[in-house]
């Protein structure tokens, strides 16, 4: 994209300036001409706009209450207590997660696709996140290109990886070889030479692209050390990058790569409140760097309340065809579902802690499934599941919400295309996550949010404030 182009774009998105203002803002000349530098244009151009929309809002609504904070609330995981600025998605409780303000659906119209009619790419989703723009298909191919050229993995993270134990969990493995790139950060370096504050979001956006851009090998190199006895698989120059991960994970069928580009995009981000989400945040408001904080978000991502939804759904389901047979009955299927409730045991892949209706990233993995493997008996078992599990939880009168979450069809998709290993799946969760929390990270830096640190209770605190009410 040259640079007349960009600033055009870039003006069409601020305004009452012209490209020639923004020209003469951002410095911006020929030699600015990679993907990098558009993009990093496309978000300095973005930035003061935004700033000066945080500004009115903390002088126009700083003293006003969010909303009420009650005791079950600060006992219960602090559920729905709203603190904290997220600004690529919002969740909302009957229409599911937006990214930048786009559904799921709309995503699935609007994004690029490397295949006519094909799944969005990620590195599509990648620009809008930190651009608020939906990308042309150039720049989101652009996008591909540049992570490409920062892809390569630094022999010493290939050795941290070879050191690990082979049976070493893939989560510990993937938090390893982040971590093991941390040296490599451009905004450590950067604060610690004086860098200003205004700026900080400019390394934070290095380290994110640089990061982003290496996970695909991190996770091939642990999945093919610890699965395929470390028969590794070189990059393909030609690929995108999910289909890059696919291709050096050993999979080139071009349904799975097409499969791949979908699980990335949809699992980007689910706004900030979840554990990998919240833990990067937090990480990152004390200016520790791109790589520490998402090695945070890794660790918890890889926690079983979090990560490991959709394996908890395949052993499940495992244990339903173990019981009943590769494609059992409806009615038997009922049956089975009330045997687990009344065991007191969950469904797993029901039920959502802010959703009220079906997840939207099932419905998209569903239409996937219909139109790639639509006889898969795996997938025909989800499909009767999606038919039997709601009335059955509705009819218990205990269940806010009996529909289907997105971990109830991911590992379906996963098990078609030959992914078997189910420890590694969270890997390639981790992976996905990275694109929104990263995105997010440089508005953090950019919006200048602070050091994060909420008010903590005891119970004495609590049993005396509410001493002398009978509520």
């Amino acid at each position: 994209m040259s640079s007349t182009t960009l600033l055009a774009t870039v003006a069409a998105h601020q305004p009452g300036r012209n490209a020639a203002q923004l020209g003469v803002t951002l410095g911006h000349s020929s030699k600015q001409s990679n993907v990098c530098n558009d993009i990093k244009s496309v978000v300095a151009a973005a930035i003061p706009a935004e700033q000066e929309r945080l500004r009115n809002i903390k002088r126009a609504h700083g003293t006003r209450s969010l909303g009420e904070v009650t005791v079950d609330q600060a006992l219960g995981g602090m559920r729905a207590i709203p603190g904290m600025l997220w600004e690529v998605s919002l969740l909302d409780a009957e229409e599911g997660i937006r990214l930048r303000g786009y559904t799921i659906a709309e995503l699935q119209r609007l994004l690029p696709t490397v295949n006519e009619g094909g799944e969005p790419m990620p590195e599509g989703l990648l620009w809008l996140l930190l651009t608020g723009q939906i990308p042309t298909k150039a720049q989101a191919e652009a996008v591909s290109e540049e992570l490409r050229r920062r892809a390569a993995l630094p022999d010493y993270v290939k050795r941290v990886l070879e050191a690990l134990p082979a049976d070493a969990h893939p989560m510990t493995q993937f938090a390893a070889g982040i971590l093991a790139l941390q040296p490599e950060s451009q905004f450590a370096k950067a604060y610690e030479a004086g860098l200003p504050k205004s700026r900080y979001w400019d390394p934070v956006l290095e380290d994110s692209l640089n990061l982003i851009a290496k996970l695909p090998a991190i996770a091939a190199t642990i999945y093919r050390k610890a699965f395929h006895g470390g028969d590794y698989i070189e990059p393909d120059a030609s690929l995108d990058w999910a289909a890059n991960l696919a291709h050096m994970m050993g999979f080139d069928d071009e349904g799975c790569r097409e499969m791949m580009r979908m699980y990335l995009t949809i699992h980007a981000d689910h706004e900030g409140g979840n554990v990998s989400a919240h833990a990067t945040h937090l990480v990152g408001s004390a200016l520790s760097d791109p790589y520490l904080c998402l090695a945070a978000g890794v660790a918890g991502l890889a926690g079983p309340l979090h990560g490991l939804a959709n394996q908890e759904v395949l052993r499940w389901m495992f244990d339903v065809q173990r019981t009943l047979g590769a494609q059992p009955t409806k009615e038997q299927l009922t049956q089975f579902v009330w045997d687990t409730l009344n065991a007191g045991k969950v469904v797993p892949g029901y039920g959502h802690a802010v959703l009220r209706t079906t997840d939207p990233r099932y419905t998209c993995q569903r239409e996937f499934a219909l139109k790639h493997m639509a006889d898969y008996p795996l997938f025909k078992l989800c499909s009767d599941l999606y038919e039997v599990v709601p009335a059955v939880l509705l009819k218990t009168g205990k269940v806010k919400n009996p529909w289907p979450n997105v971990d109830s069809h991911s590992g379906v998709l996963l098990q078609f295309y030959g992914i078997k290993e189910e420890s590694f799946y969270t890997v390639l969760f981790g992976v996905s996550r990275a694109l929104g929390v990263l995105a997010q990270g440089v508005w953090s830096r950019a919006l200048g949010f602070p050091l994060e640190r909420p008010k903590s209770l005891t119970m004495e605190l609590i049993e005396k404030k509410f001493a002398h009410t009978h509520d």
